[in-house]
């Protein structure tokens, strides 16, 4: 990938590559299951996607699938789009970019890209895992007559993966803590626990007083500005190319952190005890993701928006229950997990 082509088209071809390689180690697990469903689409105010989504569907007389694949919903998507901004966007964004000219009046055009991704396994034992990584840039206006490249005014990269599990397997979670740990420790010694940090804060649903699941990373408007989460003096990528190349880690970190715990977690046996407890786990995914989560909120408000996409990362199935007994008592296995997300804890 050269160095001196667009960072947008750089980001573009990175998430396209990592998107394949992704969903074809999914596809590879169970080779008994259906293959992704792969959705190309266009926005028409501007801008295109493609959409990889796993899924099967019930036979009649059925509300969900009865066939015992790994997945039972996953989503790998990609979307790329640009368009114009309003002053009222431009005036928010300002707060962290404040090389964002605004005058009150003027549009300015801009680029996003990213993939995005949630997968949710079959077995109550394997939990479910998010990760998004974005490149987000503003430019001038083009000059009538100008064929040549809009000046770049504002850039970030933003994104993270955490894990959701239904039962605490403290081994697998430090398994994926440490390895997002090594990935990050290549581009500063002090990333890793301040976008640890950051994950359980974001991923924290107020009205239940826990967090969706337990951690990762989270990070959001790194660029070569000053940072609201990161000290000036701290060593981290500040360029737009060092920032790819930390984006670029992070992401390749996905495949390596997440597989083996599914591998090993896929083939676990469990009873109707367990599947239980995981809809009602899941249940809680939903609360945060339609709730709190500022990207699905930003995805819904947004003209033109693919919503199948968007809501691509609810689970197929979720239950709530008036009351339930289950993760109350302290000798339960539910209970285990329970405590780890009221009491987020440092895992390497």
């Amino acid at each position: 990938m050269s160095s001196s082509l667009p960072m947008r088209q750089r980001v573009e071809e990175y998430i396209y590559g990592l998107q394949e390689r992704i969903v074809s180690e999914l596809e590879n697990l169970d080779e008994r299951a259906p293959k992704f469903r792969r959705d190309t689409w266009v926005r028409p105010q501007g801008g295109k996607g493609l959409s990889c989504v796993f899924a099967c569907s019930p036979g009649s007389g059925e509300t969900t699938s009865s066939l015992e694949t790994v997945l039972e919903k996953a989503g790998v998507n990609i979307s790329v789009v640009y368009g114009i901004l309003p002053p009222s966007a431009i005036k928010e964004m300002r707060s962290n970019h404040s090389s964002i000219p605004y005058d009150g009046e003027t549009s300015l055009p801009f680029f996003a890209a990213g993939i995005s991704l949630v997968i949710h396994p079959r077995n109550p034992f394997a939990p479910t895992v998010h990760a998004n990584y974005r490149y987000f840039e503003i430019t001038e206006r083009a000059a009538e007559g100008d064929e040549g490249p809009p000046k770049v005014v504002a850039w970030w990269f933003g994104g993270g993966s955490d894990l959701t599990p239904s039962y605490l397997d403290e081994s697998a979670v430090k398994h994926f803590h440490r390895t997002l740990k090594e990935a990050c420790d290549q581009h500063g010694s002090e990333l890793y626990s301040a976008f640890k940090k950051w994950c359980d804060e974001y991923f924290y649903i107020v009205h239940r007083h826990e967090t969706r699941g337990v951690g990762g990373l989270f990070f959001d408007d790194l660029c070569a500005e000053p940072h609201a989460r990161l000290s000036d003096d701290t060593a981290r990528p500040r360029t737009p190319d060092e920032i790819f190349s930390f984006i670029r880690s992070v992401g390749d970190a996905f495949i390596p952190s997440y597989i083996p715990i599914l591998e090993a977690s896929a083939i676990r046996p469990y009873t109707e005890h367990h599947r239980r407890w995981q809809l009602l786990r899941r249940g809680r995914y939903v609360e945060f993701n339609l709730v709190y989560d500022r990207g699905t909120r930003f995805g819904l408000n947004t003209p033109g928006a693919r919503i199948e996409s968007i809501l691509m990362s609810l689970p197929e199935t979720a239950r709530w229950e008036y009351m339930s007994d289950l993760g109350v008592s302290e000798e339960s296995e539910e209970w285990a997990l329970v405590k780890a997300l009221k009491e987020p804890r440092e895992w390497v």
